[in-house]
C-alpha cells in the first residue's frame, strides 16, 4: 500500500496546530500499543506497527483547529526519534476505513492530518524533524474502532 515516491518530492504538508489545546489527550500516559526508539537511517524502513484506531474523545472539540476524528485518552503509540540528517520523517497510517492522525511533537505542538496520504489515509511529514518524543494517536470518524497499520519512514508515505 505504500507510495513509491520519495518524500523529498512529496507534496504532503504537516499542519501544525497552534491553538492552545485543552489537554483532553494525555500525552504523559503510557501508550496503549507500545513504543519504539528509532534514529535517522533506521532499517527496515518503513517501520510498521499494527494497532486499533479510534476512541471516545472527539479531537475537534479537545484540540480544535484542523484536528478531526475520535481517539483514546492515552497515545496509541510513542516514537522516540533521534534526528541526525536532512531526511524527513513521515508518520502515516493505512486502514480499510478513513482514519485520522494526531501527533504531539517533541516541540509540544499538535500536528493533525486527515487525507494527505494515499487515498483517505493520513500522513504527517516533518521536513526537518526534531529529536525527541512523538506521541501518536490514530483516530476514526465515528466513535468506533478499526484495525490500522502505523508506518514510520524517511523514504515513503502511505
Amino acid at each position: 500500500m505504500f507510495k513509491s515516491s520519495l518524500l523529498i518530492g512529496a507534496t504532503t504538508i504537516a499542519v501544525a496546530i497552534a491553538a492552545t489545546p485543552s489537554f483532553a489527550q494525555d500525552y504523559s500516559a503510557d501508550p496503549t500499543y507500545g513504543s519504539e526508539t528509532l534514529q535517522t537511517g533506521f532499517a527496515p524502513d518503513p517501520f510498521q506497527f499494527n494497532l486499533t484506531a479510534g476512541g471516545a474523545i472527539d479531537v475537534s472539540d479537545s484540540i480544535g483547529g484542523s484536528c478531526r476524528g475520535f481517539v483514546a485518552n492515552a497515545p496509541d503509540f510513542d516514537l522516540n526519534f533521534e534526528a541526525g540528517s536532512d531526511y524527513p520523517l513521515a508518520i502515516s497510517v493505512a486502514a480499510g476505513e478513513d482514519t485520522t492522525l494526531v501527533i504531539n511533537g517533541p516541540d509540544g505542538r499538535w500536528y493533525c492530518d486527515d487525507d494527505s496520504g494515499d487515498g483517505v489515509n493520513p500522513s504527517v511529514v516533518f521536513r526537518n524533524p526534531d529529536s525527541g518524543l512523538y506521541n501518536i494517536w490514530v483516530g476514526t470518524y465515528e466513535n468506533d474502532m478499526t484495525s490500522a497499520t502505523l508506518a514510520v519512514s524517511e523514504l515513503t508515505t502511505y
